[in-house]
């Protein structure tokens, strides 16, 4: 017996069989009981109109009797109708409920509850009941209590208003309703063929569930029993991994269709689950391979699985706890980001420090992810974790390393800005510049670095630092409104991202203030050796005068005219010698103080001419002869005339200078074809020199001793000096060489091919529509303007 429950719960065809014999048992019931409805629905239809006309055939035959008050008739009517078969009682009911005839005697003058014989639909309308009423509201249906059903229908019978009047009339006019007729039909009949075909219907009900319960459970048999049971035990073979299985269900339906699918599925199957081993392999190869450390722990911190980057830095064991594995702790750790990520299923991260396998520190940082069952819960949690131990002894590296730069950077004597490239704000600056520039470190961050420059000077001195990496002489104005004057060396370079210039100042103001005071005691120096010359320069205008004034008083004082022709050329040569000594002492003047260096354009032949002036009677009475090789069409230049004079008089000095040591040292006589030669050319720098048309060049050559080799690199060095000790003080080629720097020239010394010495200087020429500039020491450009001694006031040159 269980084991045919076992069957009858776990066989498809049982299954099959009861479902469409349930689905049959209720179509057929639903059939049969929609039938049976619309039977018993169309009998009672039929019956009640049958009845209806026959209430209409009585009412009829009893309104004209009723009308008449012919009692006898109504009765007759009555009695005959009744006596059909079917016909269960005829009654007519007054106002009252009271039956005045019927087909039982014993009934008349009863009266009757109203509500049961369906009287009140025209009571509750009273006074004035309708004379017609729809036919399912006069009907009525109800049990005799034996278990034979009846249906009644009732009617009014209403008064003629044509004839109430008449002699045949017997009622007045007023009452509309005569009666209210009652017809009760039995329905046993109508139960018992309802009954019948009741009974046809269930049992053609059930020879067809049979009928199909058979056919059904064979068709399922043998078209679906045993095809499943060749599909399962194909599909038990394709579990067992037998992926090729061959599976016979039939041919040519939707089962066999199924068989070659699940065959199709078994390869496919066996295909992906060797692509998915080879997955698996190959995730298996990555996991272990993985450049990180990856653990897998359960909900008590045991390790569960790990990667081979992890057993490598740390060696673990299956089943040890991690605060173990990574730490070597004996307890779980205080802040446990695994502990978080079962709390909240989220993923932590952070940076951890634990001891490796060597027993060495070891830095890593880690995230942590849920790893979650089918049901969504938490069962292990993943940590992977990248090693930075490198890393952090690096960041160690440069953290020492950036505290010895800021220890440099602040160390160094001169101020060091870190400007932004992009809007030359300042970035950073050490301690000097702090102490130099009079502001607190927070108030120079974030300051416009060319705020520092005049404003007129300030768009040209941007575009220099841009493209320069030296500029020398620049006015500053620091955070007091001091002004000082500085050298700045800038270089590219990177600062937290951005392009920056890293600008090294150099206050050279009091070098600059020492400069001017060297070089005006050069110019005293100077003016002490011209003292000969000069004197004697100024002896001829005045020995002349004293001629002239004397053969005048001469003259007046023995009374004596003097021809108007005379007296006018004796006064004009006062008035020019006069004029002459005049220019000598004025240039003098000019020489001997002190100016501020200004760039204007200059003719370089005149400054020549002018420093000739001052010795040519000097040089003619020391036999020392002066060629000239000027060209007549040079090209202007920026320089400054007054310190250039300087500079020429220092050339021609030493030049004589040499001149006379080599009559000393050879026991020469003056004036033995001893020379000094002054050339001035555009596009040759003699014959050392290249062709170069954007140049102008001076040379300044001499007969005298020359120098010694090695010796040319060093003339040019403050207080060295190839004289005689007691003759030189070595400032004036260092000054010179300054001067000609400071205009944006050069200048070179060489032995010369007849044994003195020549000097070589070039200046560049400015284009035709250049405006006045200042090239310094290293090629920089900037308005003349901006390199101006710093101390220096007004023209008197004092400070």
């Amino acid at each position: 017996m269980n084991r045919f429950w076992t069957y009858i719960r776990y066989s498809l065809v049982s299954k099959l069989v009861i479902i469409v014999g349930l689905a049959v048992v209720l179509s057929m019931a639903a059939w049969a009981w929609v039938n049976i409805s619309n039977l018993k629905a169309q009998n009672m239809k039929t019956l009640t109109a049958s009845t209806d006309r026959l209430s209409n055939s009585i009412k009829l035959g009893t309104q004209y009797a009723m009308m008449l008050n012919s009692r006898d008739d109504i009765n007759q009517i009555i009695n005959n109708i009744a006596s059909q078969p079917g016909i269960e009682n005829i009654r007519i009911y007054n106002k009252d409920g009271q039956i005045k005839f019927t087909n039982h005697r014993d009934e008349v003058d009863r009266v009757v509850d109203i509500q049961a014989v369906a009287c009140d639909i025209c009571h509750k309308l009273d006074p004035a009941p309708p004379d017609r009423l729809p036919l399912e509201e006069r009907v009525r249906y109800f049990d005799s209590g034996n278990g034979t059903r009846f249906m009644g229908i009732v009617q009014p019978i209403t008064n003629e208003a044509g004839c109430a009047s008449g002699d045949c009339h017997f009622h007045p006019e007023h009452q509309k309703i005569l009666g209210t007729l009652d017809v009760v039909v039995s329905l046993a009949e109508s139960d018992r063929q309802v009954l019948k075909m009741e009974k046809r219907g269930i049992k053609m009900t059930l020879f067809t569930i049979l009928a199909i319960s058979v056919v059904l459970f064979m068709s399922v048999f043998f078209f679906v029993k045993k095809p499943i049971a060749r599909l399962v035990e194909g599909t038990r073979q394709i579990a067992r991994g037998h992926y090729d299985v061959r599976i016979k269900t039939g041919r040519d339906y939707e089962i066999d269709q199924l068989g070659r699918a699940i065959e199709q599925m078994g390869h496919r199957i066996g295909q992906n689950q060797a692509e998915l081993q080879k997955q698996k392999d190959e995730y298996q190869d990555l996991f272990d391979k993985a450049p990180c450390m990856i653990a897998v722990q359960d909900k008590d911190y045991r390790l569960i699985r790990y990667n081979k980057g992890f057993r490598d830095r740390f060696d673990p064991r299956p089943g040890s706890l991690c605060y173990q594995a990574y730490k070597g702790r004996d307890e779980k750790c205080g802040d446990c980001p695994m502990d978080k990520t079962f709390r909240d299923g989220r993923s932590h991260y952070g940076e951890a420090e634990g001891v490796g396998k060597d027993g060495e520190p070891t830095h890593w940082i880690f995230i942590t992810a849920p790893v979650r069952d089918d049901q969504g819960r938490i069962t292990a949690a993943m940590e992977m974790s990248i090693d930075i131990t490198r890393r952090k002894r690096l960041e160690r590296d440069l953290q020492r390393s950036e505290e010895k730069y800021h220890a440099i950077f602040n160390n160094i004597s001169n101020p060091v800005f870190v400007v932004n490239q992009a809007d030359f704000k300042i970035l950073d600056c050490n301690v000097k510049a702090v102490e130099i520039y009079g502001a607190m470190k927070g108030a120079l961050l974030g300051y416009d670095f060319s705020a520092f420059f005049r404003a007129e000077d300030r768009l040209a001195l941007q575009e220099l630092v841009r493209t320069r990496r030296e500029i020398s002489k620049v006015k500053h104005l620091d955070a007091r409104g001091r002004t000082m004057a500085v050298d700045m060396w800038v270089s590219p370079s990177e600062y937290s991202g951005k392009s920056v210039f890293l600008i090294t100042i150099n206050d050279i103001t009091q070098r600059l203030e020492a400069e001017q005071h060297l070089i005006h005691a050069s110019k005293m120096a100077t003016l002490g050796e011209m003292s000969t010359g000069i004197a004697h320069e100024l002896n001829q205008p005045l020995s002349v005068i004293k001629s002239s004034s004397s053969f005048c008083l001469k003259k007046m004082r023995q009374a004596a005219d003097i021809p108007a022709q005379t007296l006018v050329r004796l006064m004009e040569k006062i008035d020019a010698n006069v004029d002459r000594a005049e220019k000598i002492i004025l240039h003098m003047r000019q020489f001997a103080r002190k100016s501020k260096i200004r760039l204007v354009p200059v003719q370089i032949n005149e400054v020549l001419q002018r420093t000739f002036e001052m010795f040519n009677q000097q040089l003619r009475i020391h036999g020392i002869e002066v060629a000239w090789e000027k060209n007549g069409d040079l090209p202007r230049i920026l320089a400054d005339p007054d310190r250039l004079e300087q500079v020429f008089i220092n050339l021609i000095m030493n030049a004589r200078d040499a001149i006379e040591a080599k009559w000393e040292r050879h026991d020469q006589v003056p004036g033995q074809g001893d020379r000094i030669s002054i050339r001035t050319r555009v596009g040759s720098a003699g014959r050392l020199g290249a062709e170069d048309p954007g140049h102008l060049v001076i040379e300044v050559e001499d007969t005298g001793t020359g120098f010694e080799k090695g010796v040319a690199d060093r003339l040019f060095e403050p207080f060295f000096t190839t004289k005689e000790v007691g003759k030189g003080t070595g400032l004036g080629l260092s000054i010179s060489y300054g001067i000609i720097k400071d205009c944006g020239g050069s200048i070179r010394a060489e032995n010369a091919e007849d044994g003195g010495a020549l000097f070589v200087i070039r200046f560049p020429v400015p284009e035709a529509d250049e405006r006045i500039i200042y090239t310094g020491a290293a090629g920089q450009e900037v308005s003349s303007q901006a390199f101006e001694s710093p101390g220096e006031r007004g023209d008197n040159g004092t400070a």
